[in-house]
């Protein structure tokens, strides 16, 4: 699948969990709820895929989790935030970076029009 596909298919989800659920809920249900989406549409993911910081020789375990993990090339960060910040920026780059991985959405479901709440990120 072409990665516009599956970016398209994603961000088609997103807006289904948005319109019926809104803004107002946790990060935790919207992962859930897309999580869903994105399984019933054929997408295989990895939730809370854990990511190593590599730095020169070592590879330490850190505990940082990237939150859905699209056909194992797409990052995807969900926030509720109410409008996003340099840091959500730098942690989908670094994210991006430490997996390896060429494109990456930060989506932000806090909003009225769920358009206005996605950024895409590509090499």
């Amino acid at each position: 699948m072409e990665m516009n596909e599956i970016t398209q298919k994603i961000i088609g989800c997103a807006i289904q969990v948005h319109k019926s659920l809104g803004p107002g809920l946790l990060e935790s249900a919207y992962e859930e709820c897309l999580s869903y989406e994105l399984i019933k549409n054929s997408l295989n993911i990895k939730r809370q895929q854990p990511t190593p910081v590599v730095y020169k020789e070592i590879k330490l375990e850190c505990g940082y989790r990237i939150d859905i993990l699209v056909e194992n090339s797409v990052v995807v960060e969900l926030k509720v935030v109410d409008e996003f910040n340099p840091v959500h920026e730098a942690q989908i780059l670094t994210y991006k970076k430490f997996s390896n991985k060429s494109l990456g959405l930060l989506i932000n479901f806090n909003v009225t029009i769920l358009r206005n709440g996605i950024r895409r990120y590509k090499i």
